[in-house]
């Protein structure tokens, strides 16, 4: 039996989600959030205006360490992106910018050594730690965005 995980692709703009085909990035207003949703196991963030960080982070597992591929993205600065993610949640909110960083930084996925990502023991495994879906959902809400219906 082969069990498949779950891919979805959806934006964030003008306040509202959009459902789009499997990895497609068309041009967004910003400010945007894109997701990409893997196999239950990459979330790729893309976010604009990035501020201080680069634009793109991953949640659940980083593409290097998915593919074991050094070339499957570029290596991960997960400080800088946690950064980044506060200052585009700045833009729409009032708070502790420093708190939200510490926060969104909970959700970041670092690039890991092939095999390091193993689980000895699933029975200790929380449900977000093996389905990214239900990680990127509790991300969107830290972020104080709705959740898409599939997600939801």
């Amino acid at each position: 039996m082969c069990v498949v995980g779950f891919f979805g692709t959806y934006a964030y703009e003008h306040g509202k989600w959009t459902t789009l085909s499997e990895g497609e990035l068309p041009p967004l207003v910003e400010p945007f959030l894109w997701i990409d949703i893997h196999d239950s196991d990459i979330t790729s963030v893309v976010y604009g205006p990035a501020g201080p960080g680069t634009g793109v982070a991953y949640l659940g597992l980083t593409p290097r360490t998915y593919f074991e591929n050094p070339n499957a993205s570029d290596p991960t600065d997960v400080l800088r992106e946690a950064a980044g993610l506060a200052a585009w949640w700045a833009l729409r909110n009032s708070g502790d910018v420093t708190a939200k960083q510490a926060e969104i930084l909970g959700y970041l996925a670092e690039d890991e050594e092939p095999g390091d990502f193993s689980v000895d023991d699933e029975q200790d495994v929380e449900d977000a730690d093996v389905f990214v879906e239900i990680k990127t959902a509790r991300f969107l809400e830290v972020l104080g965005l709705p959740v898409p219906h599939d997600l939801g």
